[in-house]
């Protein structure tokens, strides 16, 4: 992220990660909660109560859920979220540096790029399982059976009842989606570039103290605008996922075989709309969480700096 980046760093990355990974979930869980729902909604059999809009859909599950329903899956979401950040923000950091290799500082897009994914894959393949565990336990509802009572009691059932390799459910989805945040990081490096250069060039500050100009408002700004643009071309990977990571029926068989069955049953019975179901409630609650993420990260960070340069 900012151009310091030196081997020194890397736990500074990963905890001004994890900690902007915990403020994004606190504050923006129920819409991700209504995403998930919209999702996995076909328009056929279902156990989902059917829901409007995002704003019917919030207050239909508080009237019917009350504030626990809007906050289903909250802690595998809160663990997945602190780890899932700090750990991207680690990896990241790291095959940054490895790219730079001690010279040119100043990577290209296609460097932010491959950083990026490289970070997103070895994050999905350490973080498949609480991702799944979330999905179930926010799919689970007051008015039907719940065979989970929590974050452990579903790991337990899951590994029960479908052995360890259910645990990995949407991992092939899941690897495309690293698609998403290497968009995502190399649209916000290369405008958080212009940025610091657009102040340089107004005379405000030079190249060396470059990156301490921008304020909270410019990490907001930037990661709002790098996150638009990653939720339009992915957002099909994170339905297909959410729909192979539902709970198999009674029968113990899952309603989907696997991504590509997916694809063609969506396609079939729903046409191109049925990959974009939850978009409202995705951007509602993505935009505003890109903008936080990328606000606490920088700031959490310069804070963790100047400490270490006290010390």
């Amino acid at each position: 992220m900012p151009a310091i980046d030196t081997e020194n760093w890397k736990w500074e990355n990963a905890a001004a990660g994890a900690v902007a990974g915990f403020a994004t979930v606190a504050a923006l869980h129920p819409l991700d909660v209504v995403r998930t729902r919209f999702q996995v909604t076909d328009g056929r059999v279902t156990n989902l109560p059917l829901y409007k809009n995002t704003a019917h859909a919030i207050y239909t599950i508080a009237r019917t859920e009350g504030l626990r329903g809007l906050y289903a899956g909250f802690y595998p979401a809160v663990f997945g979220s602190t780890l899932s950040w700090g750990l991207y923000f680690f990896f990241y950091s790291r095959a940054k540096h490895r790219y730079c290799k001690g010279n040119d500082r100043q990577l290209s897009p296609g460097y932010h790029l491959v950083s990026a994914a490289e970070a997103g894959a070895l994050v999905c393949l350490c973080t498949n399982p609480i991702w799944l565990v979330k999905t179930r336990l926010q799919l689970q509802t007051s008015q039907h059976y719940q065979p989970y009572s929590g974050f452990s009691d579903a790991l337990r059932t899951i590994l029960k009842e479908e052995g360890w390799r259910a645990l990995y459910k949407g991992i092939g989805p899941g690897l495309l989606l690293v698609t998403h945040g290497a968009i995502q990081f190399t649209v916000y490096e290369e405008l958080r570039k212009f940025a610091v250069h657009f102040k340089v060039k107004e005379g405000r500050t030079n190249l060396i103290n470059g990156d301490n100009l921008l304020n909270s408002f410019d990490y907001a700004t930037l990661g709002a605008s790098s996150k638009i643009g990653a939720i339009l071309l992915t957002y099909p990977y994170q339905v297909i996922r959410a729909r192979l990571q539902q709970r198999p029926g009674s029968d113990g068989i899952p309603k989907f075989r696997d991504s590509w069955h997916v694809v063609r049953e969506t396609a079939r019975f729903e046409g191109i709309r049925g990959f974009y179901r939850g978009i409202t409630s995705n951007l509602l609650k993505n935009i505003p969480a890109a903008s936080i993420t990328f606000v606490v990260y920088e700031n959490v960070l310069k804070l963790l700096r100047i400490a270490q340069g006290q010390n």
